[in-house]
């Protein structure tokens, strides 16, 4: 029974323990549901884990060596990148240590193109695995999947635009700052200093802006040396040309080239810019042997390692911008204007500075870059020497026009003989003649044309002698005969006057000098004798000697003759009073020699006769003394002052205008 009860106490025990065991077990299943969820969460990843455990054997022993040639190259880029991106700091400022931003940069570079020769190894193996993998199944879909999206990104940035960028952006951020730095060295060493304008007399022409100081070239050379193996040298030059062709254009503006902008309908004929032309010749001068050749030697010493092409063409970007185009085509500008002699000398004064300056043109500007320069040039050249030419080859045919022209009205010089006396003078004068010839010598020989100097000589002998014609001409045209007697005077003496001495004289020589002398005494004895000379015969004795008719008689005779004299007398200077002779001399002479005609023929026969007729208070008869006559005589003769008028003649084919100042104008007086 006991045992029984033992039995059964055990049995009870037993129960109570498995009990205490399941409620347990039932405890740790409800906690254990949840792990179950997670497990079953990861059971896809896992799975993917040990696929490769389920590859085959041999799939999984090459792999690894897949694996390793891939990670030698990708490793290396990335030490590499990790290289690149410790450089940075130090490209940040290249102005405080120029030498060692450059060594960095250049660092840099070599950093760069080492991945640009192994990026495309690392990509190409690790290209390799991701497909070893794909076929053989080791790796999971998703895992493949997503390196070789990778991977083509990779490729992308590597073989595209953004190949640079594979330091992100790094290198081009470095170069923008060296190219500011290059711009910076520029401005600031880049000074136009003030300068006078050499056009005025007694003033020293200032300088060009000083060179760069060696030490900025030296900065300036290294500089590009990176530019260029960036290539960004097209950048490099347009910094250049910028900064230095507006500081050309800064010391140009001390001169006052407004005038350069002139164009052909602002004005009438060559004279209204006279003096511009004048200055053109000294502002260009001074331009290309100043500021151009400055510009010159320093792009040479700026460019010089590149190579002669490329600081050529910089030098030639240069002068355009900077101006020299503006004084070719005002030049040209010039040729295109209406024709008239005095364009012929500043045509003359054109090509004079060109030719003065055509060594330093030919060195210059005479590089293939400079070829726009060089055909303006040419034109320009040609059309002056055309122009020139054209002009002095029908002075001659001008000259000879102006016959169908009247007279001066008042006996004067006509303005054409004052003209052409100065202006063959001129074209024989040192400024001229040497500079006429060459031009001639060079329109002839494009015509295949020989020129002897004998031709310039003899167009101007022949040019005189067209003028005697038209003196002969206009003398014929007078009603008067004693005014032609005047006109002839005038112009006969003032040609002797004008000529002795000079050039265009000593080509004519001195007999045909001295027979315009001689013409102008013969014509003053026939102007003497012809008019004034005939009034002392009006002042006759006759009949007056011994009253033989009694003293009323006599008074009647002599009131007859003063009458008859003053009335002559006023006829005469009233008609005379508006001649005009130009020349001081030849007035005075004229004036004096009419004087000893007349007035101590008059001062003799007032003191005799005179009492006769005094009585008569009224001045009837006795209207002059003989000093109040000789002032009268003196005041003869002089010009008038009126406003003078140009004279428009054209030419048969119609290309000559404003040729040369009417000659019915009085001119100013000549002494």
């Amino acid at each position: 029974m006991e045992k029984g009860i033992e039995n059964l106490m055990s049995a009870r025990k037993c129960l109570r323990a498995n009990f205490e065991k399941s409620k347990a077990l039932g405890l740790s299943i409800e906690k254990a549901g949840p792990r179950f969820d997670e497990i079953i969460q990861r059971l896809p990843a896992l799975e993917a884990a040990i696929r490769p455990i389920r590859a085959q054997k041999d799939a999984l022993g090459a792999v690894g060596g897949h694996i390793n040639r891939a990670v030698v190259p990708a490793t290396a880029v990335l030490k590499v990148f990790d290289a690149i991106h410790g450089l940075e700091k130090s490209l940040s400022d290249p102005q405080s240590d120029l030498p060692g931003y450059l060594g960095v940069l250049k660092r840099l570079e070599e950093a760069l193109r080492f991945l640009g020769e192994n990026c495309e190894m690392a990509i190409q193996w690790l290209a390799d695995i991701v497909e070893y993998l794909e076929d053989h199944a080791v790796a999971d879909d998703r895992f493949t999947s997503s390196m070789k999206e990778a991977l083509t990104s990779l490729r992308e940035l590597h073989s595209g635009e953004e190949k640079g960028r594979l330091d992100g952006g790094l290198l081009e951020v470095a170069l923008d700052r060296l190219e500011s730095e290059f711009r910076r060295l520029l401005v600031e060493n880049t000074i136009p200093l003030p300068m006078s304008d050499p056009a005025l007399p007694g003033e020293q022409a200032c300088i060009a802006p000083s060179p760069l100081p060696v030490m900025v070239i030296q900065k300036l050379q290294a500089i590009i040396g990176r530019l260029i193996a960036n290539n960004r040298l097209d950048k490099c030059i347009s910094i250049y040309v910028e900064v230095r062709s507006s500081n050309v254009r800064t010391s140009l503006q001390a001169l006052n080239l407004d005038y350069l902008e002139i164009s052909v309908s602002e004005f009438n004929d060559v004279q209204s810019i006279e003096g511009h032309i004048a200055q053109w010749g000294k502002h260009l001068e001074f331009a290309v042997k100043h500021l151009f050749e400055a510009e010159y030697k320093l792009c040479n010493d700026v460019f010089e390692r590149i190579g002669l092409d490329v600081w050529m063409s910089c030098f030639a970007k240069i002068a355009a911008q900077a101006g020299i185009l503006a004084f070719l085509q005002f030049g040209k500008m010039v040729t295109e204007s209406k024709k008239d002699p005095i364009k012929l000398l500043k045509l003359l004064d054109i090509f004079a500075s060109l030719n003065k300056l055509r060594l330093d043109f030919n060195r210059l500007f005479g590089g293939t870059a400079c070829l726009e320069i060089q055909n303006l040039t040419r034109d320009l050249i040609k059309s002056v020497i055309e122009g020139a030419s054209e002009i002095f080859w029908e002075l001659l045919v001008q000259v000879e026009l102006q016959r169908q022209m009247p007279p001066p009205p008042d006996g004067s010089v006509p303005k054409l003989i004052i003209f052409i006396t100065d202006y063959c003078n001129k074209l024989l004068g040192d400024d001229y003649k040497s500079i006429l010839t060459q031009v001639l010598i060079i329109e002839r020989s494009w015509k295949q044309e020989k020129f002897q100097e004998r031709l310039l000589i003899n167009e101007l002998l022949n040019i005189m002698k067209a003028v005697d014609v038209n003196l002969e001409t206009w003398s014929k045209a007078y009603q008067d005969v004693i005014l032609s007697y005047v006109f002839l005077m005038n112009n006969h003496w003032h040609l002797y006057k004008h000529l002795k001495g000079t050039k265009l004289g000593g080509l004519m020589g001195d007999s045909r000098l001295k027979e315009h002398e001689q013409y102008k005494e013969y014509y003053s004895a026939f102007f003497l004798k012809e008019s004034w000379g005939k009034l002392p015969a009006l002042l006759s004795r006759e009949g007056l000697i011994l009253f033989s008719g009694g003293r009323a008689t006599a008074r009647d005779l002599v009131k007859k003759r003063l009458k008859a004299f003053n009335e002559a007398f006023d006829e005469m200077y009233k008609k005379q009073t508006n001649w005009v002779m130009l020349d001081k001399d030849l007035r005075d002479k004229t004036c004096q020699s009419i004087i000893q005609a007349i007035v101590p023929v008059y001062r003799s026969y007032m003191q005799n006769y005179g009492p006769l007729v005094e009585q008569e208070g009224n001045g009837k008869y006795v209207k002059y003394t003989a000093q109040s006559l000789e002032k009268v005589l003196n005041s003869l003769f002089h010009p008038k002052p009126v406003k003078h008028g140009s004279f428009k003649v054209r030419h048969p084919s119609g290309k000559f205008s404003n040729v040369i100042t009417d000659q019915n104008q009085t001119s100013p007086t000549v002494k």
